[in-house]
């Protein structure tokens, strides 16, 4: 045997690499189903495709004006990890994405994600798409597509990272911010499911400074384990929000509260001539928050810049229709408290009263 017919014989594949190409068309068998249930009016929803199509016309819009958005999940993806929490990840991804659609007045129409990791799981994978699809049904676009990318020396064996792509449309009259956003506008605060999916860096080290196991019960959560706790899914609020968007003209701005909390995502939405006034006495602080804040030595300050305290969405709205705002919120499933006004700017773009219940 030649030495050429020796180096084939015993030659390298893609698997020997650490890439099953099987494992990946097992993924794509496993989560047709998950996707095929995500159909809406301009998208069949079928995978496999070297890219997703979608019908603007089919799906009724006349002057539509296309938003796009992206964003992951941030560390939160660790506790997943190391504890095998998989089932939640996929809606937070598609929660954050598609509530920084809707915050301009899109409705989301279709979503696209990316999963990466060190060695394909297929079950690990399954269940990440599994809630994508739940979040995409939740938030009602359509899950047109994605890509698996198994790359061994860039991530460790167990370890995967998500990024999520969703677009949105809006006809053009009904974009927001709107220019008559003013002085009296009411804000309306959303509450929020927890942590949702920012600082994470801070919640596992205030979880390692407290010597608490992840699978130990959680200290505000009785019946839940830490991990089970702090994975609770961001919050969707694309259905309510578009609600009372149709069957009222008072909403004026929406600000989803991300990373940089309050302080940093209201101004985003605010004229600079306006202030919000917030009362934070008017915020239900969920007793995840009373917790960290305790547990890490985290300044109020911090809190409000860190996380969202509480409340994930905030709806300015005119003072006229405030009430009826509200009342269609509270219908959809929305917790809604009145935490402040809109008032002329002396200086700070976001002003508190008061002080959250840590």
């Amino acid at each position: 045997m030649s030495d050429t017919s020796s180096r084939k014989a015993n030659g390298l594949t893609y698997a020997d690499a650490g890439v099953d190409i099987d494992s990946g068309n097992a993924l794509v068998d496993r989560i047709k189903p998950f996707v095929k249930a995500t159909a809406r009016p301009g998208a069949d929803s079928t995978i496999g495709g070297f890219g997703g199509l979608f019908d603007l016309k089919a799906a009724g819009f006349t002057d539509p004006i296309l938003v796009a958005a992206n964003d992951g999940v941030g560390t939160k993806l660790k506790i997943a990890i190391e504890t095998g929490l998989h089932d939640t990840v996929g809606i937070d991804l598609v929660a954050m994405c598609v509530n920084d659609l809707v915050v301009q007045g899109a409705e989301p129409l279709f979503f696209l994600d990316y999963y990466a990791c060190g060695a394909l799981d297929v079950e690990a994978a399954a269940s990440v798409v599994k809630g994508i699809a739940e979040g995409c049904r939740i938030s009602g676009c359509a899950l047109i597509g994605g890509e698996t990318a198994e790359m061994p020396g860039m991530y460790a064996e167990k370890d995967y990272d998500l990024a999520g792509f969703a677009v949105g449309a809006v006809d053009r009259e009904g974009l927001l911010p709107r220019h008559d956003v003013g002085e009296g506008d009411v804000l309306l605060g959303l509450a929020s499911s927890g942590v949702h999916s920012n600082g994470f860096s801070l919640v596992r080290r205030i979880v390692e400074r407290s010597g608490i196991s992840l699978k130990d019960e959680a200290p505000f959560a009785i019946g839940s384990t830490l991990a089970q706790a702090l994975m609770t899914p961001t919050r969707v609020y694309v259905k309510p929000l578009l609600a009372a968007m149709r069957r009222t003209s008072g909403v004026k701005a929406l600000a989803h509260i991300t990373g940089g909390g309050l302080p940093e995502n209201l101004p985003r939405v605010l004229p600079h001539t306006l202030c919000a006034e917030i009362d934070l006495s008017a915020v239900s602080v969920p007793p995840v928050f009373k917790w960290l804040a305790a547990e890490g030595g985290v300044a109020q300050a911090e809190m409000l810049r860190t996380f969202n305290c509480g409340i994930g969405m905030v709806v300015v709205a005119s003072r006229r229709e405030a009430g009826i705002i509200r009342e269609i919120l509270v219908e959809e499933g929305e917790k809604v408290v009145e935490i402040g006004r809109l008032v002329p700017r002396e200086g700070e773009a976001v002003v508190f009263k008061g002080a959250l219940e840590l």
